[in-house]
């Protein structure tokens, strides 16, 4: 290791041409990120300054119709695509970081802190840098920082996917070191039901109504709920519905979603819950009851003969780190990216209670991130 201005630049053996991750710039990259503020929904401010960083480095960058940050840059062999999404959670405006010792950033507690995910896209850009600086022949690199991510994987959803050539990502956007895994994730499912009732006056005359309220509740009670096993879920989020107490509601909304690590029990759960519906309606002829169910994203199961396992697993093993692995309720942009043919794996890259006002980053874990993600870049 050598001294830096805080701390060391640790040094890595990621081949044949030892790479050196400039802690200090990384964490200032870091931070120079989290004080742009990237609410879901308001990224256009960190997607320009993205795209300007990149073709500094010399990418092709910029934005899709999406809005997200696509960015290339030619090597040899066949393409990688590193990938993280550039949004974060609420409360996330006006960040204060706060220095906890010298290896710890956290947030003041009055915000979340934004390594989830400010962390992965200062990762790829000091990935990028370090590689060109040690001069290393790596892989050509395709970079998409997806925005939306937060609400939905909206960015990802909706990504211009013409542009991307690799069929293997890795993405930076777990908690934890880069050996922790996101080793399985489900398959989702989610619904909109919308019941079209008759308004009334509820004093004058509501047998005249069809309360479209006590409908949704009986299509309500048949629907997916809470924890069925070890890895399957279902959830009724949001319900909407009535305007004033004295009158019978014409209109509800109905919004969920189904999980499950098993694509049959998630196909069950979804036939199970259209044929419930079915039957509501057909016991309410005068109300005009519309379902939509689809698919979210499909899920994964990581196996030893993943092209993105191989990839990543002796990158991690070569520098000490062992995999390790686990499975996840929730999604990521990994999930969409395999439903267009790209084996991506997701790691962590230091960050531990995301979406919390607690959240904090171990900068020595950023830092094997960054080594891991060059290593695996690398020819």
């Amino acid at each position: 290791m050598r001294e830096g201005a805080r701390g060391f630049v640790p040094s890595f053996d990621c081949g044949n041409v030892p790479c050196v991750i400039n802690r200090d710039r990384l964490v200032q990259s870091f931070l120079e990120l989290v004080a742009i503020d990237s609410p879901s929904g308001d990224e256009d401010a960190i997607a320009a300054e993205l795209v300007v960083r990149l073709r500094s480095l010399g990418l092709e960058a910029d934005q899709d119709a999406a809005g997200n940050v696509i960015g290339r840059r030619e090597g040899s062999g066949e393409a990688i695509l590193l990938s993280a999404h550039m949004d974060t959670v609420e409360p996330g405006r006006g960040i204060k970081p706060v220095w906890d010792g010298e290896d710890i950033i956290r947030s003041d507690g009055t915000t979340i802190l934004g390594a989830d995910n400010k962390a992965g896209c200062a990762v790829i850009l000091e990935v990028i840098q370090s590689a060109i600086e040690d001069g290393a022949n790596t892989r050509t690199i395709e970079v998409a920082i997806s925005r939306g991510e937060e609400i939905g994987l909206v960015g990802a959803q909706n990504m211009d996917y013409s542009r991307i050539s690799a069929k293997v990502a890795i993405v930076i956007d777990s908690g934890g070191p880069p050996s922790s895994i996101q080793g399985q994730a489900p398959y989702h499912s989610t619904y909109d039901i919308e019941v079209h009732g008759k308004s009334a006056h509820a004093g004058l005359e509501p047998e005249k109504g069809v309360p479209a309220i006590s409908i949704a509740a009986e299509i309500i009670v048949g629907l997916p709920q809470g924890r069925f096993d070890s890895e399957t879920t279902g959830n009724v989020g949001k319900v909407q519905g009535g305007l004033v107490r004295n009158a019978v509601p014409d209109y509800t909304l109905i919004q969920g979603e189904m999980r499950s690590m098993v694509e049959e029990k998630l196909e069950t759960l979804m036939t199970n819950a259209k044929k419930h519906v079915d039957e509501v309606r057909g016991a309410h002829p005068d109300a005009t009851i519309d379902a939509k169910f689809g698919q979210a994203y499909p899920g994964y199961s990581l196996t030893p003969d993943d092209p993105a396992v191989k990839l990543l697993f002796p990158v991690l093993e070569g520098l000490g780190y062992k995999p390790n692995p686990h499975p996840v309720g929730g999604g990521t942009d990994g999930n969409v990216f395999r439903g267009h043919g790209i084996a991506s794996v997701v790691i962590g890259r230091g960050g531990y209670n995301q979406h919390t006002k607690e959240e904090y980053l171990v900068i020595p874990e950023m830092l094997q991130c960054a080594a891991v993600v060059e290593g695996c870049v690398r020819l």
